[in-house]
Formats: structure tokens, C-alpha cells, sequence
């Protein structure tokens, strides 16, 4: 009898057939980590239920695509996927047209500023600048962090949909640090507050020692398509000091997105 491949949280694979073969691809991709140099073939049978020669056959075809790179202890994920992902045209676009203003803003306030979206429940980190003194934050390019406890998922979710709004109030609220706010009450009020100021605050609610504020980036109908943030240690760190630059380059960023569309549609 072969083993059923294991439930995974991840949003890629939670939508897709754990029995066809993309959905057995995708798994094997989703089960590399952070920080994982080269999993063994073992491994990767563990940590997506999947037998290890069905394992073995479809890494051999990611090696093929380039999508998976071999090594005497394992495989590593391919150069392709990074070339795959800078093809993303909206994405791509969103981070050229964000790039100098996020640069500038970070010339301004020297501390970690952050380029995020929307997917789901969560916020994805597309791109964060830092220098030598950046505070210790758990963001990274590419991961995901929890819309109702960081400034940045906090203004994107106040500018959602209400029925998104309701989805993430109502589902699991984890408290990460001992400021999180988890009642769904405390929550609503916080992106009423949001909504109104057109900035969102976070102070130690995702990391102890950090805090945060974003400005959202909208499309013309005033959906969220992006935020900017600016983040630093709670030791030296006023995100109040901060409210007109972040907004500022939020909009920069709102307007040239404008521009650009706008010329492509010519």
C-alpha cells in the first residue's frame, strides 16, 4: 500500500489534487524550507507523504526544468523558479515602479523598510531594504506574516473587502507576542482607526522588540494592491514621527502604478 500524501497549510497546495501530478510537483516544491542548503531525497519523501520513488521520479524531472538543482546531499531548489518568478509581470512591475521610493524613504529614516501584498490571509513580502542596523524582524523577501497583527497586513485588510474583513476576524487568531491583539472587537476598531487615519501601527504584535507603520497603495477603485512600511527597534523607533514619509511614498508609488497603466493602455 503506498502512503497518502500529508496535508500541508501551505496556500499553494491547499487548492490543489494531492493526487495528480502538478499537485504531487507543487508539494515536493512547497516542502523546501527556509534555510534548507539541500534536503535528501528521504526527507522529502517524510515531509510530503509521498512514496520515495514517486519522489525520486518527479525530482529527477524538476532537475530537467531546472526547477530543482542535485547535490551529493540532496536537491536544492532550481535557478529556473527564481527566473519563473521575476516574470510575474504584475508583481514585477509593482516592484520596479516601488523601488525608488522605497529607497528614498529608507535614505530618509535609515531603518528596514518593507514592500508588501495581499494573498489570502496573509501579507507577502516582495521586497525589503535594511541596512547595517536593522531591528531583528521575522519578515523576509518572499515569506508571508499574518494580516491582523503586522502594520502591513493591518492596512491592506482595512482597505479589503468587508467580506474578507469578516473571514479574518472570524478565523484563528494567534497570539504571537503578549501585545497581539486577538478579539475580533479590539480588531475591527483598530482598522475603523485605519481606515480613517490612512495608516496602520503595530507595536510588538508580530515580533517582541519591533514596531511598525504602513500606508497602503490603492487602485482607482480604492482596493489595497500594496503597502510600504517602515520598521525599526521599539529602543529607538517612533512609527508617529514617521506618518508623512511613509504616506508619501505610498502614494508615489500609487500614482507612478497609475501612470504606468495608463501609458499601456494607449
Amino acid at each position: 500500500m503506498t502512503s497518502s500524501p500529508t496535508t500541508t497549510s501551505s496556500p499553494t497546495t491547499s487548492s490543489l489534487d494531492p493526487r495528480s501530478v502538478l499537485g504531487r510537483i507543487v508539494l515536493i516544491l512547497d516542502a523546501f524550507e527556509v534555510g534548507d542548503r539541500a534536503v535528501g531525497l528521504s526527507e522529502l519523501a517524510r515531509r510530503t507523504g509521498l512514496p520515495k520513488a514517486t519522489v525520486h521520479r518527479m525530482c529527477q524531472d524538476l532537475v530537467a526544468a531546472r526547477l530543482l538543482t542535485p547535490s551529493p546531499p540532496g536537491y536544492s531548489l532550481g535557478r529556473g523558479l527564481f527566473e519563473l518568478g521575476l516574470r510575474a509581470s504584475v508583481e514585477h512591475t509593482l516592484l520596479e515602479v516601488a523601488a525608488p521610493f522605497m529607497q528614498d524613504l529608507y535614505t530618509r529614516t535609515r531603518e528596514t523598510v518593507h514592500l508588501g501584498v495581499p494573498d489570502g490571509d496573509e501579507v507577502v513580502y516582495l521586497s525589503k531594504i535594511g541596512g547595517h542596523r536593522q531591528a531583528p524582524a521575522p519578515s523576509r523577501i518572499g515569506g508571508r506574516m499574518p494580516l491582523y497583527c503586522t502594520a502591513i497586513g493591518r492596512v491592506l485588510l482595512a482597505h479589503d473587502e468587508p467580506a474578507t474583513v469578516d473571514r479574518v476576524l472570524s478565523g484563528r487568531l494567534v497570539r504571537r507576542t503578549p501585545r497581539t491583539l486577538v478579539g475580533p472587537g479590539l480588531l475591527r476598531a483598530q482598522l475603523d482607526r485605519v481606515r480613517a487615519e490612512g495608516v496602520a501601527f503595530e507595536y510588538e504584535e508580530s515580533s517582541t522588540g519591533i514596531a511598525c507603520i504602513a500606508a497602503p497603495v490603492l487602485d482607482a477603485d480604492g482596493r489595497p494592491l500594496a503597502a510600504v512600511s517602515i520598521t525599526g527597534p521599539t529602543s529607538r523607533f517612533r512609527p508617529g514621527e514617521h506618518v508623512g514619509p511613509v504616506r508619501a511614498a505610498a502614494v508615489g508609488v500609487e500614482s507612478a502604478l497609475a501612470q504606468r497603466v495608463s501609458s499601456n493602455s494607449r
